[in-house]
């Protein structure tokens, strides 16, 4: 069985105020590609994560819009995220 995941976390450090943003790629439960708010542009893992993450990191347009991924989806849904 093949299964492909792609995970997005919030971490939530002293409330809002710092917030880190990570999205992950699974694929057979091995991590190929990672995209890390912290880091700033995608991080592959594997050698077709690796190729994958220098495509995404090369659009100007993407990395701007998964950069503003702290904002959109962790700061603007904290309350949903905490108890």
């Amino acid at each position: 069985v093949l299964q492909e995941t792609i995970r997005s976390e919030c971490h939530f450090i002293n409330g809002t105020e710092k917030v880190r943003y990570m999205q992950r790629y699974f694929y057979n439960r091995l991590q190929d590609a990672m995209f890390d708010s912290d880091v700033g542009h995608y991080v592959g893992f594997t050698p077709y994560g690796e190729k994958v993450a220098r495509y995404w990191n090369s659009d100007p347009e993407g990395m701007e819009y998964t950069r503003g991924q702290v904002d959109r989806y962790c700061r603007n849904n904290y309350e949903v995220f905490t108890p």
